[in-house]
């Protein structure tokens, strides 16, 4: 963020510890500016600055594992929700009103996939309750009214 944004900002900073955005690339500008500083009398305990330096990569390292695993969880939910175009769901909208119909298409969305359906509501994927997939149904039906047709032909 440059100096001028940041001052015509009105929000605050996203994050409560100013340690938190410093980059490996700015530690070490701050380390070798401190190691250029020393007292020759008096080093810094090279040991010492190992560690931070460790800590840093290490805390880094972890970061880049957590990102890198909510992108994949976030692709393995559009993919999953991806399989549910033309099947019939249902569950609670955002909104708490309880949805269904044939899924037309998938939206990717910061919060998750969201399931498009066909009486145009939406429905997130996390809040789906229940899935039928439309090719039972029809042949259930099917069934049933070739049932229904033998009955009444039984009976004539």
């Amino acid at each position: 963020m440059s100096a001028i944004s940041g001052a015509t900002s009105a929000s605050p900073p996203s994050s409560t510890n100013a340690y938190d955005s410093i980059t490996s690339e700015d530690f070490l500008r701050i380390m070798f500016s401190e190691l250029t500083n020393q007292d020759p009398l008096a080093p810094n305990d090279t040991k010492a600055v190992l560690d931070q330096i460790s800590s840093i990569r290490s805390i880094e390292s972890d970061l880049n594992l957590s990102e890198k695993l909510e992108s994949l969880v976030a692709q393995n939910e559009l993919a999953g929700a991806g399989t549910l175009i033309g099947k019939f769901a249902t569950g609670l909208n955002s909104s708490g009103q309880r949805v269904g119909d044939l899924v037309l298409s998938v939206t990717a969305t910061r919060e998750g996939a969201i399931l498009n359906l066909a009486n145009g509501a939406r429905l997130e994927m996390s809040r789906v309750e229940e899935i039928i997939d439309t090719e039972l149904l029809d042949e259930l039906t099917s069934a049933a009214e070739a049932e229904a047709e033998s009955t009444v032909d039984d009976e004539n």
